[in-house]
Formats: C-alpha cells, sequence, structure tokens
C-alpha cells in the first residue's frame, strides 16, 4: 500500500490539527461507524500520534502521515490518495486499486 497526498491536502491537516513544530506525524487509522470509508460499517481517522509499527508512510512538509501495521487490513489492496478539494475546501479521501 502507498499513501499519496497532495501538498494542499498536506497543509490542510497541518492546519485543521494545529500542528507544532515538534508535531510530526499524522496516523490515519480505522474507526467503527462513519461512512465513505473502503469497507462498510468502517470509516478513516485521523490523529496526531507518534508510530509504533509502520505498515505505510509518506513524508510531506517535514510530516509524515502514516498508517499502523495494524490497521493494513482496511485498505486491502488499495492505495490511499488524499487530494484537496478545492470547492470543498477539505480533503477527498479515495482508496485506488493497486496494479
Amino acid at each position: 500500500m502507498e499513501i499519496q497526498i497532495s501538498k494542499e491536502a498536506a497543509k490542510w491537516y497541518k492546519h485543521e490539527l494545529d500542528l507544532e513544530d515538534n508535531d510530526n506525524y499524522i496516523r490515519f487509522f480505522v474507526r467503527y461507524g462513519g461512512f465513505g470509508g473502503n469497507i462498510p460499517g468502517f470509516s478513516l481517522g485521523v490523529s496526531k500520534d507518534a508510530p509504533e509499527e509502520v505498515h505505510a508512510a509518506k513524508e510531506i512538509d517535514n510530516i509524515t502521515f502514516y498508517v499502523e501495521e495494524k490497521d493494513a487490513w482496511y485498505f486491502e489492496d488499495n492505495d490511499l490518495k488524499i487530494k484537496f478539494s478545492r470547492k470543498k475546501q477539505e480533503p477527498e479521501i479515495s482508496y485506488e486499486k493497486r496494479a
């Protein structure tokens, strides 16, 4: 699995999560409930946490966006793609099948 995140989306997360200079990690994790997820009944959560066992990561502007090994099942054979929607003024998340 790969994490693809646009610079605009990374900037949005940095602002919305009030990241300080020493906050260098943003974790994507599986939550029970919600909508629009990869698997019905689950959705993607976001938090400022230091990694324990990284499954996939992408660094942009000194921030590491990552998924823990324990949440890898949620993505199956998909990449996590996050871009910024100018229309909605927030990130758009999609799951793209790996080739």
